[in-house]
């Protein structure tokens, strides 16, 4: 069932994305050669748990973590540890939090220093096949409708889009309904409502789409080991459009 949420409900998982988009913006100032992933992990979860919220990751089905912290090839779910990043990597950080109740996930992939032009070309169009998603949410369009301009715009760019994985429903859990892909026709699925809260994330590959999970059972990485970047942001489906909930007070961003 894909719930409708009320205004009031919006508003909470609306602090819960200014958590979101703080711990992100503090993430954008610590990303640098030398730094580990556990620190950044360590700081993100200082930083939520200082502002009332709590780290939505950790312990989530046993995940070890408060963020996901995703580099090169890996795609999503990359656990923070001792590996430090270096010159020219770029890396995925997810990030979910629960504060009053309800939830809010988002995700940025950020450069390390200087990155080569094909690493930024594929973080570029990967947040415009972002946008795009975004674009397409409005009351009366069906929710393939999302997945199609998420594909069209980051295939146009040469790159492929994940179809392993996918957005989500978000509100009082981390994963509802629906489930929201990165590809496929427009014009199928459900039709978006006023008051539906969905999390979109487009996962895009260098390379092939095709993925495959390592030993430790949560880290996903491109089956050819390509680049591959991860943005996301949680909205709620407004009467004019998308309402990013995932932005910091103040500043749309």
């Amino acid at each position: 069932m894909i719930r409708i949420r009320t205004d009031e409900e919006i508003a909470l998982i609306r602090e819960s994305g200014r958590l979101v988009a703080g711990a992100l913006d503090l993430a954008a100032t610590l990303v640098r050669p030398g730094v580990t992933t556990g620190e950044l992990a360590a700081r993100l979860e200082e930083f939520v748990s200082e502002s009332g919220g709590t780290p939505e990751f950790k312990g989530y089905r046993g995940y070890p973590a408060a963020i996901c912290a995703s580099v090169n090839e890996e795609v999503v779910h990359g656990i923070p540890g001792r590996r430090k990043l270096r010159e020219g990597d770029i890396v995925g950080i997810d990030v979910g939090v629960r504060k009053s109740g309800y939830v809010a996930d988002g995700a940025r992939t950020f450069a390390v220093g200087e990155i080569g032009s094909d690493a930024r070309r594929l973080m570029e169009a990967t947040a415009d096949s972002l946008a795009a998603g975004l674009a397409a949410v409005r009351p009366g369009a069906r929710l393939s409708d999302v997945s199609h301009a998420v594909q069209v715009v980051a295939e146009r760019a040469g790159f492929s889009v994940v179809r392993d994985l996918a957005g989500h429903g978000v509100g009082t859990e981390l994963h509802e309904e629906p489930e929201i892909p990165n590809f496929g026709d427009p014009g199928r699925g459900p039709v978006l409502k006023v008051g539906m809260v969905l999390a979109i994330e487009p996962m895009v590959n260098a390379g092939g789409f095709g993925v495959r999970t390592l030993a430790d059972g949560w880290t996903v990485v491109t089956a050819d080991r390509t680049l591959s970047a991860h943005f996301e942001h949680t909205v709620a489906v407004g009467s004019g459009g998308a309402d990013v909930l995932t932005v910091a007070a103040g500043t749309g961003r």
